[in-house]
């Protein structure tokens, strides 16, 4: 199977690429700066005949563009847009309309974007899914705490967005579906998180795999729950 994850460079990304290469799978992986990523260029050395490395910043659409041309033709069963952004932690005073901007560009637009120009490559393949990685702190419903406005905000609409995808998408048979990977120790999420990448790459794959019909427009969590909207 032929997998394209976005900001592979480090992180839940490029775990997603270990793993999948272990076992097998084809990649295309993205990163804002392939050149710096060393970690991925090592598996590339690795795996020459299946692991691709290309740039793809998502607040560029001539970079998705060439990613799309990179792809051809060639059928897509998998696309997990998992590139974002966190951005202004702080309180309500001291909102800043650039991070905002900036947030919605790479959290929400950004997958829109990707997931549009490879939709004929997804159209290709039988059963195809899209997943988007998002967070708890973009579910409305879990928010006790507040803060966090531009990631919350971005999340919580790349959600929305994934629902309508879905919905419109069904008819092509295509599945698209949002998931939290859980707090995990990465740059991101710091060295305090609950659960490391293995751990959470290797429940969300499991979760990718069995998604069918009915986990479309869903909002699932890394250990196989469901999180309200």
């Amino acid at each position: 199977m032929l997998y394209l994850i976005t900001g592979a460079n480090r992180g839940i990304g490029l775990g997603f690429v270990g793993q999948l290469l272990a076992r097998g799978d084809s990649v295309v992986a993205t990163a804002r700066r392939p050149d710096e990523a060393d970690e991925l260029q090592r598996l590339a050395e690795r795996h020459p005949d299946r692991l691709e490395i290309v740039e793809l910043d998502l607040g560029r659409q001539d970079t998705i563009d060439e990613v799309a041309d990179l792809l051809g033709e060639r059928p897509l069963d998998v696309l997990i847009n998992n590139g974002a952004t966190m951005q202004g932690a702080g309180p309500f005073e001291e909102l800043n309309d650039s991070i905002l901007f900036e947030s919605f560009e790479v959290n929400t637009v950004g997958p829109l974007r990707v997931s549009r120009a490879l939709l004929p490559n997804l159209e290709r393949a039988e059963g195809a899914k899209i997943v988007n990685i998002t967070s708890k702190m973009g579910s409305v419903a879990d928010n006790t705490s507040g803060g966090s406005y531009a990631y919350r905000i971005s999340k919580a609409a790349l959600n929305m967005a994934t629902r309508s995808m879905a919905i419109d998408l069904a008819p092509r048979e295509i599945i698209a579906f949002v998931i939290h990977p859980g707090w995990v120790r990465t740059r991101m999420g710091g060295s305090n998180a609950l659960i490391d990448t293995e751990t959470s790459v290797s429940n969300m794959l499991r979760i990718i795999d069995g998604a069918d019909e009915e986990t479309s427009g869903t909002f699932q969590e890394w250990n196989g729950n469901q999180v309200p909207w």
